[in-house]
């Protein structure tokens, strides 16, 4: 009998098939990936050769890509991010041209962490790491129909001086997505104002953290100024609908409005947190969140207010209108499948949780994805 190929095999096959219609990648690594593999199934490391990509060309040096590699996970590429010659960044430009969307191709898979999410929704790769400014992780998440997960700011390292962007994974499920938390977390909850991690052995993450069902929730499909496509809403009411009915969630009675936040975010990203407005809308936005997310609630919105726009730019969308709040904030949040609109694109459900709640938010979104209607995959190309 002929052996079966390697998962690192199999990874580089499906990226050299499909990658030159995708464009995910801009570097792959094939020879270095192999001797990586061997040399973690020989060591008998504990992710044995997971498949993973990097996000950008600086992705291999991240925090999180260094612990799943002392781990045994295997990175097999960097993966596309926005290109020259605009300023939005809900595209990817990868080796082979601009990158699409595995399920429309005159779509954009969103961004910035473009190629990563493609790379999983084609099934390139197994997961891969992401960073999220203002929703590059939850954005592509969403219109690619995977998971996508922002951690807690401050709980991991990351370069972006201004504090908003935290590191992340894209992955085909959030199940799939414990091994980067069981890598690059300590194994505990850990409050925002934590300092940066250093190398420690991991403690084991919990393979499925114990909830008590129905998780106590709040929705809210605009967070009270977002201009929401009406079909992505309804897609989004329609799973919350069935969450309900599953006995997964409980929807409680708060106050989720918020005040927009595309002020205070440009202000801090432009270098200006002290700037007054900024504060304020930080100040109140927060303790809005600390009410609204008390006794362990999450808070369910739409992922983003509208579909994947075309090749061309979002227009006058702001793609972010949902998520950059709780960048400004520092909640972990995270994107899950929650069903397509009659054009065939992708809608995300996006679960935020309490500061430091990273491994509960995983588990609620491991319950949530239970009662949902398993994730499809693109169609093969």
């Amino acid at each position: 009998m002929t052996p079966m190929p390697s998962a690192v095999a199999r990874a580089l096959e499906r990226i050299d098939r499909l990658d030159p219609a995708l464009h995910a990648f801009i570097e792959v690594w094939p020879d270095e990936a192999l001797a990586r593999e061997r040399e973690a199934v020989a060591r008998r490391l504990p992710l044995g050769g997971l498949p993973f990509a990097v996000k950008g060309p600086s992705g291999i040096r991240s925090f999180a890509a260094r612990r799943l590699i002392a781990a045994g996970g295997v990175p097999v590429g960097a993966t596309s991010v926005p290109g020259p010659g605009t300023h939005w960044q809900t595209w990817g430009w990868g080796a082979h041209g601009r990158t699409v969307n595995p399920w429309r191709a005159d779509r954009t898979p969103g961004g910035s962490s473009a190629g990563s999410a493609v790379a999983v929704a084609a099934g390139m790769v197994e997961l891969a790491t992401g960073s999220d400014g203002a929703g590059s992780v939850r954005i592509p998440a969403a219109w690619c129909g995977v998971f996508g997960l922002k951690t807690t700011n401050g709980l991991l390292p990351s370069p972006d001086r201004s504090g908003l962007a935290s590191a992340g994974v894209l992955a085909r499920s959030a199940a799939a997505a414990e091994p980067y938390l069981r890598q690059v977390l300590d194994g505990h909850e850990t409050p925002a104002t934590a300092p940066p991690l250093k190398m420690p052995t991991p403690v084991p993450v919990p393979a499925r953290l114990p909830l008590p069902l129905p998780l106590p929730a709040v929705y809210s499909e605009d967070l009270g100024f977002a201009d929401v496509d009406p079909e992505v809403a309804a897609v989004v009411g329609r799973a919350v609908d069935r969450l309900v009915a599953a006995g997964t969630v409980r929807l409680v009675e708060r106050d989720a409005r918020l005040l927009d936040p595309v002020g205070a975010w440009t202000a801090v990203r432009g270098g200006a947190p002290d700037d007054p407005e900024a504060v304020r809308v930080r100040r109140t936005n927060d303790e809005r969140l600390a009410a609204l997310l008390a006794d362990g609630a999450l808070l369910l919105t739409p992922a983003t207010p509208n579909r994947p726009h075309g090749h061309e730019g979002p227009g006058d969308f702001y793609s972010t209108a949902l998520t950059w709040a709780f960048n400004l904030s520092g909640h972990p949040a995270a994107s899950l499948p929650a069903g397509f609109t009659g054009d065939g694109c992708p809608v995300g459900l996006q679960l935020v949780a309490a500061h430091g709640a990273d491994l509960r938010l995983l588990a609620a979104a491991r319950a949530v994805e239970d009662a949902l209607p398993a994730a499809r995959r693109p169609p093969a190309r």
